[in-house]
């Protein structure tokens, strides 16, 4: 077992717990022993938290690890490093890889791969449908023996609406929820960034807004026929907020995620012709940011998710039109959280709520909290701390973000998944899992 470790003196914030004071927190033996000023045990390494903040582990429900098959752009270990730098302790991977994860022996294979080498913990999402090709059921049960703990065909949306109604069926018998890419190809047309007066100036062929909201008020049908739990993955428009705000007034059992570009960047940044501002979906209009951001502030929007998306440069050095679709985020999550305290839009209670507690409820996973007797899943961060982002040093395998040059605060300094230090910033300390 880890050693006894004693984080002395920082602003503990617990969202689950309803804590927010200045105390300590002593783990013994992977698990959170005390929040409390004073707790000692003999022969704990203690970590000065002095003016830092302690949080439970941050959790990423949306997460491209590559592996297997595309393992040139990231791996499980490399994007396990990027994700303990991030303070993230627990991060959940999408389906699209080389082959899709549909069945159970990619299941294992991913499973066996974070044991050995993720020094955070990994947690494989299945696909809908047999090679994300939206014509037939994958096998979940299967599946989820094997440790999936959810399903998508992100990035491949399921326009088929039988196929969804039977997939919403599936996973409620499994219990599992069911993510859905909202993007109606027909209406989105091959757009490379959102349509608008921004696309017109750039001569970019622009998507719609609607083709997500039409297929997020599609699913939300199936989902009161169905009564499955379902999830809007990266959320970008003010009308999939209302159709999502008016599903859980009726009581539906609707969840949602937002980005941290979405939240702080909007279409405009794509004129630049930077590739590192496309994504799937694309950046939406200043008024479709602001309804997200007041969505994630009131718990119409559950969580922050990152969609770190690696890609190597010879996919995004191309004309904007050509380059692929995607950012990292998982380096620079946090500091974007943090501008959005800054701008009054969130508490730092809250923030710190829709990335640990938030994130945990939505696929019903454990951690989220430091209660005494959880696991010792946590995060340290300097909020004082400012920095300029520089893609070349991060832990990641890609480059591909659209922040390089911004002057972030907020620096993660320790990460600690079941009570071992993993990340330490200050000794560039990586340890193993």
């Amino acid at each position: 077992m880890p050693a006894a470790l004693l984080l002395k003196g920082g602003r503990v914030i617990d969202p689950a717990g309803e804590i927010d004071k200045v105390t300590d927190v002593l783990i013994e033996d992977g698990v959170v022993k005390a929040v409390e000023a004073g707790a000692r045990v003999d022969g704990a390494r203690v970590i000065d938290c002095a003016g830092k903040v302690v949080t439970p582990g941050f959790i990423d429900l949306h997460v491209h690890l590559r592996e297997p098959g595309h393992e040139y752009k990231e791996d499980i270990a490399s994007g396990a490093r990027a994700a303990a730098a991030g303070g993230f302790t627990t991060v959940c991977c999408m389906p699209n890889t080389n082959p899709p994860n549909d069945n159970r022996s990619v299941t294992d294979l991913i499973v066996r791969r974070a044991r050995e080498a993720a020094i955070v913990r990994v947690l494989p999402i299945g696909a809908i449908s047999k090679g994300l090709k939206g014509e037939s059921l994958a096998e979940m049960g299967e599946m989820k023996d094997a440790g999936i703990i959810a399903v998508s065909d992100d990035g491949m949306p399921v326009m088929n609406a039988d196929l969804m109604r039977r997939a919403l069926e599936y996973a409620r018998t499994f219990g599992l929820c069911v993510v859905q890419h909202a993007e109606d190809k027909q209406l989105a047309q091959g757009g490379v960034m959102n349509e608008g007066p921004a696309a017109t100036r750039a001569g970019l062929r622009g998507q719609p807004p609607a083709a997500e909201s039409v297929m997020v008020a599609r699913d939300l049908e199936l989902v009161e026929w169905t009564g499955a739990r379902y999830h809007v993955a990266h959320i970008s428009t003010a009308a999939s907020v209302r159709a999502v705000r008016e599903a859980k007034r009726r009581g539906l059992r609707v969840t949602a995620e937002v980005t941290p570009h979405h939240l702080t960047l909007t279409d405009v940044a794509c004129c630049s012709y930077d590739t590192a501002t496309k994504c799937a979906p694309p950046l939406r209009s200043e008024a479709d940011k602001q309804a997200l951001r007041e969505a994630l502030a009131d718990g119409t929007i559950d969580c922050i998710a990152t969609d770190h998306a690696p890609h190597q440069a010879q996919e995004k050095d191309v004309e904007f039109d050509q380059a692929a679709f995607g950012m990292l985020g998982l380096e620079t999550a946090l500091g974007l959280g943090l501008k959005l305290v800054d701008d009054k839009v969130l508490t730092l209670a809250t923030l710190i709520r829709r990335l640990t507690v938030g994130a945990a409820q939505v696929f019903e996973l454990p951690g989220g909290t430091l209660r005494a007797g959880a696991a010792a899943d946590v995060t340290i961060f300097d909020p004082a701390a400012v920095y300029k982002v520089d893609p070349a040093t991060f832990r990641s395998k890609s480059r591909n973000s659209p922040f390089r040059g911004w002057e972030l605060r907020g620096r993660v300094t320790h990460t600690i998944v079941a009570g071992q230090l993993v990340f330490d910033y200050g000794s560039e300390e990586v340890a193993r899992g």
